[in-house]
């Protein structure tokens, strides 16, 4: 049985995503959902980079490969949440980095998610017109 020493995991959430995280000390290799990273996120450009930003904050470049396991929600919703998952297993890896990713707003969960719809509306708030006469 193979015991991993140095592993560090994180769970994030946002809307109706959650990501689990696996930091292990390697070469940088990304995976998500048993694909590679860029497999996985093909159709965006820029928000990519999302993922990148703790390790820049930390200067963990090319460090620690990343196992990803995300479900729900769409792609920007899963991206910060692999996000927020990454904060937090870089900060039980070091709890110095906590105060690092306390002043960039990093360590905060976005708890906004989609309102239901009530009956009566079309919509969660929006109602048929209105006619006075």
């Amino acid at each position: 049985m193979n015991i991993i020493k140095n592993m560090f995991t994180g769970i994030g959430k946002r809307k109706t995503s959650v990501a689990k995280v696996f930091l292990l000390e390697g070469s940088g290799v990304i995976t998500v959902n048993n694909k590679t990273f860029d497999e996985f996120f093909s159709g965006i450009g820029e928000e990519k980079e999302l993922i990148k930003t703790p390790f820049i904050l930390v200067n963990f470049n090319n460090k620690y490969n990343l196992d990803i396991k995300v479900q729900g929600g769409g792609i920007s919703s899963q991206l910060e949440a692999i996000r927020l998952a990454i904060t937090k297993a870089l900060c039980t890896m070091n709890t110095e980095y906590r105060q690092i990713f306390k002043q960039k707003l990093f360590l905060r969960r976005d708890s906004r998610i989609k309102e239901r719809r009530k009956y009566g509306l079309k919509k969660a708030r929006k109602a048929s017109q209105y006619s006075k006469r």
